[in-house]
């Protein structure tokens, strides 16, 4: 399964994964930003865009039209494929002699697609690794996840704010796909299989052989970019120095800035914490019990009787930073971060993660 080959487009491998009857899902362009969702032909790739990114800021701009890749990560994540955004998990309907105790109930079955996530990157293959240890040990993540094949596409062209590298990342691939991708500057392909599933849907696309100056210059692509990532994180324990700055009056001044309103926890690869809501219509003959995703920048995330445990932005801002680069490791022995970077591109007000933690470690005044 480590056969490189050369794909001239993408035409074929779309064409493969139909006949698998794998339904696509890929980035393509929505309302001037590099979406998720269900492509049908190569063409409905951002061929030609690029992204200009910075804490705040994310714009399309024009590209080389015949590069597909050459945006770094949008608003979305797989994420809202694997763990989405709303699920339903039972409805009840009361019995037509409308009985106190005549209920029936119905679990919502989980809707089991042969997907293909097509065109995800290192740092977003990481993330699903993420979820898999976190929420895959069984129940509707884990129906949703058992029939995806996952192909990656290796990051040649990293963003302002991308930091893969410095969060234990690569903007190459080792492991955890099916299939994986480096595109070329010409436009064409160097692909190789990860899983016997992959290097089935890699039989049926036609291609050539690669040669070893292929896959030297592909690699060498690769490695040009883990030279060139927008930001660092402080080459320290992160669960040390954050364990240690508690009271850290850093907290005060980012507080200062940040507006609670969870932007980066919703887009987030890894981030999971979910609310159950339950429904009901107005004749109390129909009820629904609702799974939606949570951010613990909510007044309501942390309420116990009595009210809130964290009431203040600084403690909710402190606890989503500690969690995700400290305490996650003593949850689930890795980091929660994958350095991304769209928790800074997509904050209304440019808070940057990497920004705060390097303050945090100079032991900067507010």
């Amino acid at each position: 399964m480590d056969d490189r080959i050369v794909l001239a487009g993408l035409d074929g491998l779309f064409a493969a994964l139909h006949a698998d009857g794998r339904t696509v899902v890929g980035p393509t362009v929505r309302a001037d930003a590099v979406v998720l969702a269900e492509v049908t032909r190569a063409a409905d790739l951002p061929y030609g865009r690029r992204t200009e990114v910075e804490a705040g800021t994310y714009r399309l701009r024009p590209g080389d039209e015949r590069l597909a890749f050459t945006h770094t990560s949008g608003p979305q994540s797989w994420k809202q494929v694997l763990h989405p955004p709303r699920d339903r998990l039972w409805s009840a309907d009361r019995s037509p002699d409308r009985s106190p105790d005549g209920f029936a109930a119905t679990e919502e079955p989980v809707q089991r697609r042969r997907l293909a996530l097509f065109g995800v990157r290192p740092c977003d293959l990481r993330a699903i690794g993420v979820l898999d240890h976190v929420l895959g040990d069984g129940g509707r993540y884990a129906e949703r996840r058992a029939d995806v094949l996952v192909v990656v596409v290796n990051c040649t062209e990293p963003g302002a704010a991308c930091f893969c590298v410095a969060a234990g990342g690569h903007p190459g691939a080792d492991d955890g796909y099916d299939i994986v991708l480096t595109e070329r500057p010409g436009g064409d392909y160097l692909a190789a299989a990860g899983s016997a599933a992959g290097a089935a849907i890699l039989d049926g696309v036609p291609a050539t052989p690669a040669s070893a100056a292929d896959v030297e210059a592909a690699a060498g692509a690769v490695l040009d970019a883990a030279q060139r990532m927008g930001r660092t994180v402080p080459e320290t324990d992160l669960r040390t120095l954050l364990a240690g700055h508690r009271e850290d009056p850093r907290w005060d001044d980012v507080a200062a800035r940040c507006l609670t309103c969870g932007n980066c926890t919703m887009v987030c690869p890894t981030c999971f914490c979910t609310s159950v809501t339950d429904t009901t219509d107005l004749t109390g003959d129909h009820a629904e019990r609702w799974e939606t995703w949570e951010s613990c920048f909510d007044l309501d995330f942390s309420h116990l009787h009595g009210g809130p445990v964290r009431a203040s932005g600084r403690a909710r801002y402190r606890q989503w930073l500690t969690h995700k680069f400290g305490t996650w490791h003593d949850q689930f022995g890795e980091s929660g971060c994958v350095g991304c970077g769209r928790c800074i591109v997509w904050c209304p007000v440019g808070i940057d993660v990497t920004e705060e933690l390097h303050a945090l470690a100079a032991g900067e005044p507010s």
